[in-house]
Parts: C-alpha cells; structure tokens; sequence
C-alpha cells in the first residue's frame, strides 16, 4: 500500500526567531553574575559534551543561539547521528561572556530535541519484525513555540512528524461528530479534500470503522484500542473487502516502550504523543575553557 497522501510540507521556519525568543525569556543580555565577575572580553573555548548515548538533535536550533549571542561554532554533529556519553557534540569559541549568556538555551534545545530523537528512534526499533512495515508518526501534541523543533526531531530519530498543523490534512474526530452524522462529515471533507487527499476518520469499534470505510473515508485512524481490538478491527475490514487501498493508524497511548505489543494489528503507522509530550531529555553540559593568545615576538 503507497504512503497516505499529503499536501506538501512546508520547510521548518528558520530558528533565528526561536534563538531570539528563548535568549530573551533567559535575559541573557543582562547576566548580573558574569558581568560581576568578567570586566571585559575573554577570549574561550567550549565544548558541548553528551552525558548519555542516543539521537542528537536541535543542533539547528542551537547553532542560530550561538549565531545570535555573537559566538562562532566551530565543529558540530550533524541532527540525526548517534551520541555516546562523553562525546563532544559541539565546540563552540568567542567571549566568555557571550558563551556564558547562551549557555542554558543551547542546552535546553539540544536535550529536549535530542530526547524526543531518541525516544523516536526507540519507538522505531519496537516496529521491526512487523509483517506489515509499520511507521512511526508524531501527532500535534508538542510544547506551544517549539513544534518545528519537536517534529524535526522526530524525523532525526526515524519517524515521521504526521501533519504539522490543522490546514495539513482533513482528520474528522469524534469531537467533529458530535454535530453531524459520519457520513455527513466525510461527505463534506471529500468535497474539500485536494487532489489525491485522503479523508481520515477516527473510529473506536469495528462497526465505526465500516460504517467510515464505506462512507469513503481513505484513511482511518483506530483510537485507543488494545492490539488485540485493533487487529479485530482490521480483520472486519479485510472480511468486508474494506481494507485494500486504506491507510489505518493507531493512536491513543502508544509509548516507545508498548509500540513492540502493535507490530502485527496489520496497521500502516503509529501515532505517538508521547514522542513530543513525554520524552526524556538527553542530558547535554557544556565545558568552558579560556583561550591563551599566542603573542609573536617584535
């Protein structure tokens, strides 16, 4: 079966923005300790060094801090390869003072990324040996501001981010159905949908799932089912002669650790709030080092 259709994704924005916001939340043009302590420029060198082994990323998004606090990156992994503990992940070099500043917000992104990649690339092992290849989706369930992060990261760990935002696809959900009936809704989704679009329904029982297939949905979304539901599910689908050319996702408490328990339902995708909304960070420090200037002789 092909890939569920999708309008095309825009790029993720630029992180200048971000880099701006998050060093203005941690006021870092006014650190009252560094500034106590460093009179004027001191030239420094630093390196950010993984505390544990998983995915990195959000080095996008700390590169464009160290770019707007005025500190150069001189080396840096690329977003998606593996971290051991103990390895350097970026070296970063310029005033102390301005290092010091963009400390916390290079860290912040660089863990929270990197846990979602990791936890990601975690959900996506638990999907091999699958008779059906299952992917591995993130949902809209991500920290308001930080939803380009969260859904690259997901893409650095293996998966895939699923819709970014709600003009991205038409997924008609209980909430919808409670003011018209299903086959009203898909109705009205198909006459709105791109070329190509498949309307998605959310359905929690075998007789739901029917009723949404035969009513034209392409793609139906099976909420919170057990494997077993689920695979009864899709059986009911198959036996009706409903299930061929129709994209399935299970959603609904799925974590990186359960995901293993849904490999053969039979499905097409995961979806995983859990992935953005629960994941661990991967924790980051940061050594800083001042810089000897070499002096020639006159």
């Amino acid at each position: 079966m092909g890939r569920r259709s999708r309008a095309p994704r825009p790029p993720f924005r630029s992180y200048a923005s971000l880099a701006r916001a998050v060093l203005s939340e941690d006021r870092a043009g006014n650190d009252r300790t560094t500034a106590s302590i460093l009179s004027g420029p001191v030239p420094a060198r630093a390196e950010v060094v993984a505390q544990a082994c998983g995915v990195l990323s959000g080095g996008a998004a700390a590169r464009a801090v160290a770019v707007a606090a005025g500190v150069r990156v001189r080396d840096q992994l690329p977003d998606g390869a593996p971290v051991r503990r103990g390895q350097v992940v970026v070296t970063l070099e310029g005033d102390a003072r301005r290092i010091l500043a963009a400390e916390r917000s290079i860290l912040n992104l660089l863990m929270h990324a990197s846990g979602v990649a990791t936890a990601t690339a975690r959900a996506v092992r638990g999907t091999r040996g699958s008779g059906h290849p299952l992917e591995v989706w993130a949902t809209r369930k991500t920290l308001p501001g930080l939803r380009d992060l969260e859904k690259a990261a997901v893409e650095h760990g293996g998966g895939r981010p699923h819709r970014r935002d709600l003009s991205e696809a038409l997924l008609i959900k209980s909430n919808h159905l409670a003011f018209v009936p299903l086959e009203t809704a898909v109705e009205r989704a198909r006459g709105r949908a791109r070329r190509a679009e498949r309307v998605e329904v959310e359905v929690r029982t075998r007789s739901e799932a029917l009723r949404a297939a035969r009513a034209g949905a392409g793609a139906l979304l099976i909420d919170n089912a057990s494997p077993l539901e689920a695979r009864a599910i899709v059986r009911a689908l198959e036996t009706a002669g409903l299930r061929a050319g129709r994209w399935i996702e299970l959603s609904g408490g799925i974590t990186p650790e359960t995901v293993h328990r849904f490999r053969r339902v039979g499905a097409d995708a995961v979806s995983l709030g859990a992935l953005t909304h629960s994941a661990a960070s991967l924790p980051f420090h940061l050594r800083l080092r001042p810089v000897r200037l070499s002096h020639s002789r006159p």
